[in-house]
């Protein structure tokens, strides 16, 4: 279980990094904004929840 949370974020932002670039080229700035913010967001979480799920098994 302790893994799919990560992969899942990691898909996601995937997802939103191709949503970014289709909407940038439909030339809909504010929108391929919001998704890379998204996406940068989703990435720090993602870190976080790596970093705490290692010190909490000693690694």
């Amino acid at each position: 279980m302790l893994e799919f949370v990560p992969t899942a974020l990691a898909a996601l932002v995937v997802v939103l990094f191709a949503v970014a670039l289709v909407t940038m080229a439909a030339d809909r700035l504010s929108v391929a904004g919001l998704c890379f913010l998204s996406a940068s967001l989703l990435i720090y979480l993602r870190e976080r929840w790596l970093r705490g799920s290692s010190s909490d098994t000693g690694a």
